[in-house]
């Protein structure tokens, strides 16, 4: 399975405290969400503004993406939440 982040969008949940996200594994959409209390462990001091909970998921992409990468080989699900 080969899954890519060709899609750049994510979209922040204010109800559900975290951020949306999307992988593709061929044509087959794959939703993750990140909790905002995994941001905090990137960002200490991070609040719950809108703004700056997505300017932190986009400074930490990459780490995000390596961990949404290895839920995803564990099983295909079509929803994955990381906390």
């Amino acid at each position: 399975m080969a899954l890519s982040f060709s899609n750049p969008s994510r979209s922040y949940d204010g109800t559900r405290h975290g951020v949306w996200f999307w992988g593709y594994d061929k044509a087959r959409e794959i939703t993750f969400f990140v909790e905002d209390g995994v941001l905090k462990n990137f960002d200490s001091a991070l609040g719950s503004d809108e703004a700056e909970v997505l300017a932190s998921f986009d400074r930490h992409r990459n780490e995000i993406l390596k961990v949404a990468m290895s839920l995803y080989a564990d099983g295909p699900q079509t929803l994955y939440t990381l906390h």
